[in-house]
């Protein structure tokens, strides 16, 4: 069972994309259609990639790409609105307007699809706009899968009368206005072997998800969180240093001083855009040393190899770090 791939290198586009549709497939969500202003093709993608999107000179943000691979002409994403949210959302949702161009990087994917001979998929809310193109996949590969879908409302619930109606018998709804939360201990307590778990929502979900599936073979969940995870102090409380092979620098990186702040400061330019450990944009190759990963994004497997970093959020975990940069 294979899937196609996404070989495109991250941030190897970046262009203006013209809005051609805008939808509301659920109270509080918005979709919008993006395509090259020539109707020229986009470059490839597989699911659960995503987009930035370049809303103001300070405001850039993270979509899921929920649309159809196959579509070289258009992309598709859906964004929910967040009153307490950090601007984003609300710009999508007052300013952008058929018609509309918008800068756009990537597509990305720090959540991609392996196969497996069956996947159980949990959404909660607009969580769920990764996890449609997954199911199209795993259903074009003939895979064993499952998904259950929560929300406050139905009404809130994007996408939901379509992935019922598209695949009967394999979705389940879970409106908490009138079933409660999601039943995890009955959905994870007995786990088929050869099952993968996918799972994007809110923080709560992702958490409890992960404490539920602890005992689970390494690598047999797969989560997306759209905020970063909560962290206790650094490992270090003291400043440390960077040696950039590839520059042939050395930074010193402050107690109250991202390593990306400091590499910037030395010249060297990274690509980056979240600057909080959720997006994979700022991801580098470490050399050598320890890492103190403060991400919300790599897997536990993939910490502890220790030999990538995102440098927006982690830090060292020992005196010294070499980086390929």
């Amino acid at each position: 069972m294979t899937f196609p791939e996404n070989n495109s290198p991250a941030n190897e586009f970046g262009t203006d994309l013209e809005i051609v549709e805008r939808t509301e497939p659920a109270d509080g969500v918005v979709a919008l259609c993006l395509r090259h202003p020539d109707g020229g093709p986009l470059p490839p993608w597989s699911p659960g990639a995503h987009i930035d999107l370049v809303l103001d000179e300070d405001l850039v943000r993270q979509y899921s790409l929920c649309g159809d691979p196959a579509d070289t002409g258009t992309w598709r994403i859906a964004v929910l609105r967040e009153a307490d949210g950090r601007g984003g959302s609300q710009y999508v949702h007052d300013k952008l307007a058929v018609g509309d161009r918008v800068r756009v990087h990537g597509p990305r994917n720090n959540f991609d699809l392996a196969p497996a001979p069956r996947y159980l998929f949990l959404a909660g809310g607009i969580g769920i706009t990764p996890i449609v193109p997954m199911i199209a996949a795993a259903e074009a590969a003939g895979a064993d899968w499952s998904l259950v879908y929560g929300g406050r409302r139905r009404a809130s619930m994007a996408f939901a009368d379509d992935l019922v109606t598209r695949y009967p018998g394999r979705v389940t709804l879970v409106p908490q206005d009138e079933r409660g939360p999601l039943d995890l201990p009955s959905l994870l307590g007995d786990p088929r072997p050869g099952t993968l778990v996918y799972c994007c929502g809110p923080a709560g979900l992702l958490d409890a998800v992960t404490t539920a599936c602890a005992d689970r073979p390494a690598g047999s969940l797969r989560i997306e969180r759209f905020a970063a995870k909560e962290q206790s102090a650094p490992v270090r409380s003291d400043g440390f240093e960077v040696e950039l092979a590839l520059s042939g620098t050395t930074v010193t990186v402050a107690p109250d001083e991202s390593v990306l702040d400091a590499v910037a400061a030395a010249g060297v330019q990274v690509l980056s855009s979240c600057r909080e450990g959720t997006c994979g944009t700022c991801e580098t190759t470490v050399l050598a040393g320890t890492v103190d990963h403060r991400d919300s994004l790599l897997t536990p497997e993939e910490q502890a190899a220790h030999d990538t970093m995102l440098i927006c959020v982690s830090r060292a975990a020992c005196p010294r770090l070499v980086l390929e940069l």
